[in-house]
């Protein structure tokens, strides 16, 4: 199963004053490269970064080893941002670096906001147990209550990306599709900045 990690970065910002994807750590780490590195150490094959929201300024901050999507527009919402994901996901085949060889599409994604600057690599990991054991909707909770990474088999992308809409994410979609919810709650808190 090869799986894509995806950071969403698109938005604005307006609650935090400006978009999250510029956001950096207290030791100066940008939020993107911190997003970046967890998916990759979680077991992520490839990442995607997608921006919007002053996209060349975010896109300069992310790592060489993941790739920017832009999403054109982003300002309908984050429903707008997961389906710009979702869509390179569904459309990338990406190459081995050395041979170059086709590795084929990606069989499903791990989705991660920018404002969870402080997951650890072992939710992603945790995640994808689930999904690789056969559950194709899977969801990181933390004392019961809905939070990231969220893992979509390939099955579901097209399907949530019609039903998502606006700033609403796909927990509604996850849960009338039985997604499996895992705990998380020993590893992380599982909080996401909203606020300076």
């Amino acid at each position: 199963m090869r799986i894509c990690g995806i950071v969403l970065a698109a938005g604005a910002g307006t609650r935090y004053g400006s978009p999250k994807g510029l956001a950096r750590t207290a030791d100066g780490e940008p939020w993107v490269a911190r997003g970046v590195r967890t998916l990759q150490h979680g077991g992520c094959d490839q990442v995607l970064v997608v921006v919007g929201a002053r996209a060349d300024e975010v896109a300069a901050l992310v790592p060489d080893s993941a790739r920017v999507v832009e999403a054109r527009d982003w300002a309908a919402g984050l429903s707008a941002s997961l389906r710009a994901g979702l869509r390179a996901a569904q459309g990338s085949a990406s190459s081995d670096p050395v041979t170059g060889a086709d590795q084929g599409a990606f069989d499903a994604v791990v989705v991660l906001p920018v404002d969870t600057p402080d997951a650890p690599a072992s939710v992603v990991h945790r995640v994808i147990v689930s999904l690789r054991r056969g559950a194709p909707l899977v969801q990181g909770v933390y004392g019961g209550m809905p939070g990231h990474p969220v893992a979509i088999e390939r099955s579901h992308f097209a399907t949530l990306s019609d039903a998502v809409e606006g700033d609403r994410g796909a927990r509604p979609y996850l849960v009338t599709r039985g997604v499996v919810e895992v705990e998380c709650g020993d590893l992380w808190s599982g909080a996401d900045i909203d606020r300076r």
